[in-house]
């Protein structure tokens, strides 16, 4: 039995980046998540940011399209890698990135227009007297 399995839940670093290669579109995030962990020696804690590349495809990469800088998400998927050439380096180089399966978006909801709120208040009113 093998499996490959991504669960991660961080912040996006940067607006969604909607591309198209080989006639496919698709979309890159870029995703944040942090730990921290308490120092032996100094007894401080000590807090590590790693940043991920994810990839959507399909139907998802139009969702995935309109999130912006800052966005709390959960993505689910799987650790790939692939090689290309660089240009810099004149050399193959290898790179990790997640194939996103599922994106759960944990910003908490907007609050509504005020009109709306005042409209509530008053109905509440009415109904309370």
């Amino acid at each position: 039995m093998y499996q490959n399995k991504v669960n991660l839940i961080g912040f996006l670093g940067s607006d969604a980046e909607v591309r198209t290669a080989n006639n496919r579109n698709f979309t890159t995030l870029s995703l944040a998540t942090k730990s921290s962990y308490k120092d032996k020696k100094s007894g401080e804690y000590v807090s590590q940011t790693e940043w991920h590349r994810c990839v959507v495809f399909g139907n998802l990469s139009e969702f995935a399209g309109t999130l912006k800088k800052g966005a709390h998400i959960q993505v689910e998927g799987e650790l790939r890698s692939r090689e290309y050439d660089s240009k810099k380096t004149d050399s193959k180089l290898r790179i990790w990135e997640i194939r996103v399966d599922s994106i759960l978006k944990l910003d908490r909801a907007e609050k509504s227009a005020p009109e709306e709120q005042e409209h509530d208040d008053s109905s509440s009113e009415e109904a309370a007297a």
